[in-house]
């Protein structure tokens, strides 16, 4: 047991603070070259997430035979760079982002009420930066992190409390808790604020789902809050925050719907998105490792011809 502990701790530590806090200290020129040797050819790192990642998505037919050496490389280094931008968030100024970030889209205004969506896609925490910085009054729906899901892993508990709080100041305002209602996000956009979720999580985690083709795939996916935009006549704004894998660059692409009539409209609208990206850029998704947990399995796979 203490060795198992011991193990998961060094683990833990490479992998959530270490290499990921170069970020912190080295040119960032510099720092995503390392990182993108770092991903190419340390097969141990992010195992336990890249090798389920993997068979799934290969068994979708979303990685051909000859290609899964750069997916696990490429899904190796979104992880990591998802992980840097905590110690980037704490230690890079605008300026660092107007250099880094190219932007395509306009964020709505930040004096009317609206939902905006982001998927487990990417890297996305400089969008959030980048949505205050125009004015928009942002409240990030999240869940509560529980200690009891990282049993003798105190080094990822740490790092999953230090990535919320980091939303909580790059937004300006506490994150809103809806594990259990929707209510606080109901008072923001009462007030003309904004609420933003990453909204492809598995529906055994959400009380209400609806169904869409994703890659073309049968899945179900959260409801709740594109029913509220819906039923209340709230814009949607869909947000992605891409990589480039050569340069280190990243691509943030904005996207603003007027209010939906139907709730199958925003889904399949809103989704089709997730489609776009899978499609092009599956080792950008962080949810392929539970991947059966979204699709059905009694359906055909996709096609990556």
């Amino acid at each position: 047991m203490l060795i198992a502990r011991t193990k998961a701790f060094i683990r833990d530590l490479l992998e959530l603070v270490l290499i990921p806090g170069l970020a912190a200290v080295l040119p960032w020129p510099l720092c995503f070259r390392v990182f993108r040797s770092i991903a190419g050819r340390c097969q141990w790192l992010y195992r336990s997430a890249c090798d389920p990642a993997l068979q799934q998505a290969h068994a979708r037919g979303m990685v051909a035979d000859d290609q899964q050496g750069l997916w696990l490389a490429r899904r190796r280094l979104t992880i990591l760079i998802d992980h840097a931008d905590l110690y980037l968030a704490a230690t890079r100024s605008n300026a660092w982002m107007q250099r880094y970030l190219t932007v395509s889209g306009h964020w709505p205004a930040g004096d009317q009420a609206g939902v905006l969506c982001m998927f487990h896609w990417g890297a996305g925490m400089w969008a959030l930066r980048h949505a205050r910085a125009n004015g928009l009054h942002c409240n990030a729906l999240v869940s509560h992190v529980n200690k009891a899901l990282f049993p003798g892993r105190p080094l990822a508990y740490w790092y999953a409390l230090a990535r919320t709080r980091m939303v909580t100041k790059v937004l300006g305002r506490q994150t809103l808790d809806v594990s259990a209602t929707l209510r606080p996000a109901l008072r923001a956009l009462t007030q003309n604020e904004q609420v933003l979720a990453a909204i492809d999580v598995p529906s055994d985690q959400v009380a209400a789902s609806i169904p869409v083709a994703i890659a073309g795939m049968n899945a179900m996916v959260p409801s709740a809050l594109l029913r509220v935009a819906v039923e209340r006549k709230i814009p949607i704004t869909l947000y992605n925050t891409g990589l480039d894998y050569e340069t280190g660059q990243r691509r943030l692409t904005i996207e603003a719907y007027a209010p939906f009539d139907t709730l199958e409209q925003a889904a399949n609208t809103v989704f089709a998105e997730l489609d776009v990206l899978v499609t092009d850029d599956s080792a950008a998704w962080h949810f392929w490792h539970i991947a059966d947990r979204f699709f059905s399995s009694s359906q055909g796979h996709a096609n990556t011809g």
